[in-house]
């Protein structure tokens, strides 16, 4: 369904105002080839409306000849702004970088938002961005799971499918994305949910199932049949399984890196706005996927680089994996009883900083 420009800058508005912007602000609109027509005018016009001083840099897409997909995340290496200094002085003057390019999974990314400048993601399209528009609500909801997550020692999943898999954690921060920027050097991503972080490095063991309907991106699809990833030391050592896990298997290999095959970060989805069935509504171009991402009651791993977090693993594979119908536990404690979370420990922790 097409969406108003009016409700698109509304839109807009709500979440820069949640991301405390303020009239003299310096923004840059970050694009390229494949950024969203209507989502990069709304989005300047909103910050215009707001008194921002906006600016658009676009930069030439790269990495055509090495990623199998057009997915945005289908290969992470360089960045169209490897290299390009004034580019990266411009985003580090900014106070805060509207990204609808996708810079992700990388050193000029850590380098803008160490110097305080805020990044905002916003890539899908533009009614997914006004179905789940964030809201304070969406932050205490986060802020809950992540609450969930500190301290702890240990995430394990389960799940009826036969999945058992044990995370020790506490090398790694705890990480949130409730979809807007209000501190400075924070990134996020409008849409989004959830809580995750980081195992410790070299020490996730067990069994992953992914069943029917479970989703792996960047390919977008729904998995048909089960497909048994053995996880040691870390690192998945083995994939079986029948033709899909076959495809699976050349697509890591494809990169040529034995950290392709690494545990990322790991968590559940939070956002009751986020559907399980919308990947298959639309073309695979036209989306990275949020909606599974998010989705309230996943569990949600990836495979690939942990340097978001501030590990040394910067492989150019990057695959996430939502997962339905499991069991998630922090130190025996059930955060998800079978792909639903346990909403009595969802309450609400309002901060006075932000009420």
């Amino acid at each position: 369904m097409a969406v108003r420009d009016a409700d698109l800058i509304s839109a807009w508005t709500q979440v820069l105002t949640l991301s405390k912007l303020k009239s003299g602000d310096v923004v840059t609109v970050l694009t390229s080839d494949h950024t969203h027509p209507q989502t990069l005018r709304c989005a300047i016009t909103a910050a215009t409306m707001m008194g921002a001083c906006v600016s658009r840099l676009d930069l030439p897409p790269v990495n055509a000849e090495k990623s199998l997909s057009r997915d945005a995340l289908a290969y992470l290496g360089t960045t169209p702004l490897t290299g390009n200094r004034a580019a990266l002085a411009m985003l580090k003057a900014s106070d805060l970088v509207l990204d609808l390019m996708t810079l992700l999974f990388s050193p000029e990314q850590h380098e803008i938002l160490h110097s305080g400048t805020k990044i905002l993601l916003a890539v899908e399209p533009p009614e997914v961005l006004m179905r789940m528009v964030p809201s304070m609500e969406d932050y205490h909801r986060v802020q809950a799971g992540v609450a969930l997550l500190k301290g702890r020692k240990e995430m394990r999943v389960t799940s009826a499918a036969g999945t058992d898999l044990r995370c020790p954690l506490g090398e790694y921060p705890v990480t949130s994305e409730y979809g807007f920027v209000d501190q400075p050097g924070r990134w996020d991503h409008w849409p989004s949910g959830f809580a995750f972080t980081w195992p410790n490095e070299g020490a996730t063991q067990g069994r992953i199932v992914l069943a029917k309907g479970d989703i792996l991106l960047p390919m977008k699809s729904y998995v048909g049949e089960p497909i048994e990833l053995t996880v040691e030391n870390g690192f998945v050592t083995r994939i079986e399984g029948d033709a899909e896990a076959e495809l699976f298997r050349e697509y890591i290999e494809s990169f040529g890196d034995p950290e392709a095959y690494a545990i990322s970060h790991i968590g559940w989805g939070l956002q009751k706005r986020a559907y399980w069935s919308t990947l298959g509504l639309y073309d695979r171009e036209a989306t990275l996927g949020m909606d599974a991402r998010a989705v309230s009651g996943n569990f949600l791993f990836s495979l690939g680089p942990n340097n978001e977090a501030g590990g040394s693993r910067t492989t150019a594979c990057h695959i996430d994996i939502p997962m339905r119908h499991c069991n998630v536990f922090v130190d025996g404690l059930q955060v998800v009883a079978d792909g639903k979370v346990v909403e009595a420990l969802m309450a609400p922790k309002k901060e006075a900083a932000l009420a």
